[in-house]
């Protein structure tokens, strides 16, 4: 897979291009963003609700805590959520796939039983109950969120190999006597990196939606700041101060866009069609 920047934003084109700018900026702000609020995000800044001015460039919220800090802060947070935890899904659910498509059989039926029983479950709804019973740490959230998102992954992987068992490379290496895990790590899985690698993108911006939805009912870590608790925190004065909520549903709209814009781009390069 020998792919350049010039390749992907020509192929990706224009949503290419916009989702990287933004999906920088975004990562710029999580990263240089401290350095210019160093303060912690749940500090008392000045009176509760003041509007955008020029010593509040986004207002305050209902505890009078500056809402740009909390941005800042709270993009750390939502980025690190969603990274963290597509990855570990992508793990667990490509070794799952994996070892149902190249085994086949009995191991094979059970492997997908068990994912149908995780798929069967609302997503958001079992996240819920995996945070009730434990405590809502940012550390049992990347897990929760992570054990919600895996089965698409082990179903995509699983197909792949299945197409792929039949291949003569995959033929070739099992009549030379190469053990199961060469021939799955080193023939056939490097050939379904492609479908991977583009679920995962797009896997990052529901992780992130994911988050922010359970930060917004108070079932993520109180002790950080995130988008989704920003959110939650001024719902009960969208009408009387719309910055509250609206400023930090803006950064979660634009990240989400932001990332998906880039895995359409790269869907689009790894398209076998597009190749030239």
């Amino acid at each position: 897979m020998n792919l350049t920047l010039t390749r992907l934003v020509w192929v990706g084109g224009a949503p290419f291009i916009v989702g990287a700018v933004l999906l920088l900026f975004i990562v710029a702000m999580a990263l240089l963003g401290p350095l210019f609020y160093p303060g912690s995000p749940f500090s008392i800044a000045g009176d509760p609700l003041l509007p955008p001015s020029s010593s509040f460039p986004l207002g305050t919220d209902v505890l009078g805590r500056d809402i740009a800090v909390g941005l800042v802060h709270g993009a750390r947070a939502s980025l690190f959520v969603g990274v963290v935890a597509t990855l570990v899904a992508v793990i667990i659910g490509t070794c799952v796939g994996a070892l149902a498509g190249s085994a086949g059989g009995y191991t094979d039926a059970l492997l997908m039983r068990l994912t149908e029983v995780f798929q069967t479950i609302p997503a958001f709804v079992f996240a819920i109950l995996i945070l009730a019973i434990f405590s809502p740490t940012i550390q049992n959230v990347v897990i929760t969120i992570a054990i919600i998102s895996w089965p698409p992954v082990a179903r995509l992987v699983r197909a792949e190999f299945l197409s792929l068992k039949q291949r003569e490379f995959v033929l070739a290496a099992t009549g030379l006597g190469f053990s199961r895990l060469h021939i799955i790590f080193r023939e056939m899985l490097p050939n379904c990196l492609s479908p991977i690698i583009v679920m995962g993108s797009l896997m990052v911006a529901t992780a992130i939606l994911i988050e922010s939805g359970l930060s917004f009912l108070g079932l993520s870590d109180p002790n950080v700041m995130s988008w989704g608790y920003m959110i939650g925190a001024g719902r009960s004065v969208l009408r009387s101060a719309w910055w509250v909520c609206t400023i930090p549903g803006l950064a979660v709209a634009l990240s989400v866009l932001a990332i998906n814009l880039l895995g359409q781009g790269i869907n689009d390069v790894l398209n076998p069609r597009l190749r030239g």
